[in-house]
């Protein structure tokens, strides 16, 4: 890869710190995907530990390019992306990757079909900690920015993505419990 193509990429890349989701921070400031993909980064490498059996850095490197898609589409919340927004998203990232150096094209092709397939270990963490990290920044964000159904939601979301994990389960408890104490201390 030459340093232009290089350059390059993390032009496109860099369009994902202006893309704003749906959930605030703490201080009530829009998060961006960028911010997202780079907590859920930061959990990945946190659970080294805790997954000896994960090949750690594969997650990581889900973790922060999972959502490239979205510097050609924008954040559509989960609970809103239909499937058709899925396959736009997907046609236009597909068709950027295959138009990468080769050797970056290929490397991340895999990561994706791995992602989507959903079968190994690593797949399965990098999911649990995309949906886990949106219930996270929910909890820490005040609740009057929660959308009414998010009250719901944050209450049963993920449960079955975090299912072949105790770890992971245990963890979901725990987000669990600061969301009804949220909603307890803030209605």
């Amino acid at each position: 890869m030459t340093a232009k193509e290089y350059l390059e990429i993390l032009h496109v890349a860099e369009r994902l710190k202006d893309t704003p989701r749906h959930c605030t921070t703490s201080k009530r400031r829009v998060e961006s995907v960028a911010e997202h993909s780079w907590r859920i980064s930061l959990m990945a490498f946190l659970l080294k530990d805790e997954f000896p059996e994960a090949d750690i850095n594969r997650v990581v490197s889900m973790c922060l390019i999972h959502d490239l898609g979205e510097c050609f589409t924008g954040d559509i919340p989960t609970f809103l992306k239909t499937s058709q927004d899925r396959e736009t998203e997907d046609s236009l990232l597909y068709r950027w990757v295959k138009s990468l150096p080769k050797e970056v094209a290929v490397r991340m092709l895999a990561l994706y079909d791995e992602m989507d397939e959903q079968k190994t270990i690593e797949a399965k963490i990098y999911k649990s900690l995309d949906k886990l990290e949106a219930l996270i920044q929910h909890n820490e964000s005040p609740i009057d920015t929660w959308s009414p159904n998010e009250y719901d939601l944050n209450k049963i979301y993920a449960f079955d993505t975090v299912a072949f994990s105790s770890w992971l389960t245990d963890l979901r408890k725990e987000i669990l419990q600061d969301t009804l104490e949220k909603i307890e201390k803030e209605q």
